[in-house]
């Protein structure tokens, strides 16, 4: 049955919230001191995202005219976007991590007209790049240079200047709104891509309110939740938490420092939380390691207490009652071992979601043991990111759930998955060929991700279809299944990628976590070294292989990691390893540690 959607674009959707619960809280920033949320009400960012775009359509910025916002997670963020959307614009997202090169082809390409930079150095990275179509440059902070080829204001000067243009005009906006469709661009997000150029996707208005209504329907979001949003609003995952978030009317605390995440979650409170996985890595990793280390009677209450959290999540997951006698057990390691974790996420967490990258289904059942289930997703840019996901009250752990609202998917002769419906793109900015590629010929999208449905519509990821690893020997791995299962069995691991591409075996590149790992050796010769001596020491191998030969325990013979290479500092964005929303850049890894790599293959015949 066709999802109904009752509005024609994100800012007929703003509006009508605004509208609806004028006073109630919408979004809120940190305070100086970090000491909470200060918030905003729905007709405080209304007012302010209306002069944003009163001063947008006075700079020129008209139907789909493409606006470029280059900065981290932040209130800023969100006002700028609902005020290009109520100009009529299309947000173009740029990571601020991003590198000037990137950065200015990306503003290029898509012809943005304007450009809201988080301070000077951000603005500064399109400093002398030929960009004839952008007419100025919004620093959220710091004072504009009057000498910038671009002409510079800052977004308090463009509110000012809307105002002023409203106080003249006050049917502006409304006017601007009801020009804008369902069929109108929205958005223009660039993949950060984990091979070549980034590709502009195109994504319609309808598509982003469709993905609103289609997290309220599966009742992921609710009116009555507090939502911490932290995860970059460049990526689509983000975008989408907006649009739910104005659909809904749900309060949300916009901080994108993730380096304050944990601190602050006990402060916020949140019911609700969307991350990657590497949040819910760490979380664990340090739960486990803190138990570990802790030893003694401490260390086998929280053993105790996992494996009987996991008994009851069997059953759960069987869909097999929990026994009173199991029911008890479970109450008492909730008290003993699990309240801790819950209160270090804020004491009332409701819902947490996964999506960006696979996660892992042993660290998937740890949550679900400690009452803290995640209901993993998957999207991708190209359908607005939100297009499965698991139903809180339908948990099953290892796949992403079942389609949201009426998403069309089926599952192609080669195992492809392939989706349809009011959420894919219109297609690649400017790249006919690429987009004609990218569809069937009855307009479903290729998603590049191998899977299976099974008979209640839940679907199952086995790998991106291009990572698959084919061995010398001629056999399939999955790589990421194998690097998921071993952060689980390994807590001190912060990366890992597996190689075996037209080799004659696989082997492992690992990176720690620096904090687990300086837990690790503290009280033993290797306390105080830093990072790079840790791992690089004789225990460090040792305590890793042993996780590998555990790790081997449990896969095929053609599967199993023959050797493991510790890796002398983390993976990075910046050193194109990972992208932004931390998937793994499996070209940029082999081509940076190839000495490593080639170490672990030394004395073999690895064919081409």
């Amino acid at each position: 049955m066709a999802l109904d959607v009752p509005y024609r674009s994100i800012p007929d959707m703003f509006l009508k919230r605004v509208a609806a619960t004028p006073d109630r809280h919408a979004f809120a920033y940190p305070a100086p001191d970090d000491s909470g949320p200060v918030w905003l009400s729905w007709v405080q960012v209304g007012q302010r995202a209306k002069a944003v775009a009163a001063g947008l359509h006075g700079l020129g910025v008209g139907l789909e005219n493409p606006v470029a916002i280059l900065a981290n997670t932040r209130l800023d963020w969100v006002i700028a976007d609902f005020g290009i959307m109520c100009a009529g614009g299309a947000t173009t997202t740029v990571y601020p991590t991003t590198e000037p090169e990137d950065a200015t082809y990306i503003i290029a390409d898509s012809g943005s007209r304007v450009l809201f930079a988080e301070n000077p150095a951000q603005a500064a990275k399109i400093a002398g790049a030929d960009l004839p179509a952008l007419t100025h440059v919004v620093l959220f902070d710091g004072a504009p240079d009057p000498d910038a080829a671009v002409p510079q204001l800052t977004m308090a000067e463009l509110e000012e200047r809307g105002a002023r243009a409203l106080e003249a005009e006050p049917d502006l906006i409304d006017m601007l709104v009801a020009g804008i469709g369902p069929d109108h661009l929205a958005t223009l997000i660039y993949t950060s891509g984990t091979t070549g150029r980034p590709k502009g996707v195109e994504l319609l208005h309808g598509g982003w309110c469709w993905e609103g209504v289609a997290q309220a329907e599966l009742g992921l979001l609710r009116e009555d939740d507090l939502q911490y949003l932290w995860l970059p609003l460049s990526h689509s995952f983000g975008k989408t938490l907006l649009c739910g978030a104005t659909h809904v009317g749900l309060p949300t605390y916009v901080d994108g420092r993730v380096d304050k995440l944990v601190d602050l979650l006990a402060v916020v409170k949140p019911t609700l939380m969307c991350g990657a996985p590497r949040v819910f890595e760490k979380v664990y990793n340090k739960a486990v390691t803190t138990a570990q280390d802790a030893g003694g009677a401490k260390a086998k209450i929280f053993a105790w207490g996992v494996r009987t959290g996991k008994e009851k999540v069997a059953l759960e997951q069987a869909g097999k009652p929990v026994p009173a006698g199991l029911k008890l057990k479970y109450a008492l390691a909730e008290k003993l071992v699990f309240s801790k974790l819950q209160a270090r996420l804020g004491g009332r967490i409701r819902v947490l979601v996964s999506g960006a990258a696979p996660l892992s289904p042993e660290i998937a059942t740890f949550f679900a043991a400690a009452n803290l289930p995640i209901s993993e997703g998957y999207g991708l840019t190209e359908t607005s990111a939100g297009n499965f996901v698991n139903p809180p009250d339908g948990l099953r752990i290892g796949t992403v759930g079942k389609a949201m609202g009426d998403l069309e998917c089926r599952i192609d002769t080669d195992g492809e998955i392939l989706v349809r419906g009011r959420p894919v793109m219109r297609g690649y900015h400017n790249l006919p060929e690429e987009t004609a590629a990218a569809f069937t010929e009855d307009g479903f999208f290729r998603t590049g991700d191998i899977g299976s449905l099974d008979d209640d519509g839940y679907l199952r990821i086995t790998d991106r279809k291009k990572d698959l690893v084919k061995t010398s020997g001629g056999k399939y791995i999955a790589p990421s299944h194998i690097e998921g299962m071993f952060k689980a069995i390994c807590p001190y691991t912060s990366q890992a990628v597996v190689i075996g591409q037209a080799r004659n075996y696989c082997t492992m590149l690992v990176t720690l976590d620096p904090d687990a790992i300086k837990g690790w050796a503290a009280g033993g010769p290797l306390e105080g070294r830093d990072y790079a001596e840790i791992v690089a020491s004789p225990e460090a191998k040792a305590m890793v292989e042993g996780y590998v030969e555990e790790l081997n325990g449990k896969l095929n013979r053609w599967e199993t990691i023959k050797k493991v290479c510790i890796l002398p500092r983390d993976l990075t964005i910046e050193h194109g390893e990972i992208t932004p929303s931390l998937k793994i850049k499996r070209r940029g890894v082999e081509s940076n540690f190839a000495s490593e790599i080639d170490k672990m293959y030394e004395g073999t015949l690895a064919e081409l």
